[in-house]
């Protein structure tokens, strides 16, 4: 029977910190409560395609719906101090049907899987 090797990489510990630094870097200011949610979408999109691309091959399927979470979560609280609601009481209101319908580009479901060679003995 052939052995098969797989490719165990997803993002590190510090990778995962600098995505997050830098959706909240983007969703964070209080100047930007004034701009439509949709000019924030297209900034941080290109951020998310960017670093999805650099981290989808190997394991990563987890990390990526760890970030989605994230982001999803930064937008959340960014409607709500734009609608002048406190606290985290957005559950219902923010899913994940919401987020995708700002156009938010989604990791989950972008990982490829790396095809390994077969070793012979």
């Amino acid at each position: 029977m052939p052995s098969c090797r797989y490719s165990q990489r997803w993002p590190s510990g510090r990778a995962m910190a600098g995505i997050r630094a830098k959706v909240q870097a983007i969703t964070a200011p209080r100047s930007r409560l004034k701009w439509p949610i949709g000019n924030l979408v297209a900034e941080l999109n290109p951020v998310l395609r960017g670093w999805g691309n650099y981290f989808r091959r190997g394991n990563s399927a987890r990390k990526f719906t760890q970030v989605d979470e994230y982001v999803r979560e930064r937008l959340a609280l960014f409607d709500s101090k734009k609608r002048q609601h406190g606290g985290r009481r957005w559950g219902a209101t923010h899913t994940n049907a919401w987020a995708t319908g700002l156009g938010v580009h989604r990791l989950s479901g972008t990982v490829r899987y790396i095809q390994s060679a077969t070793v012979r003995p």
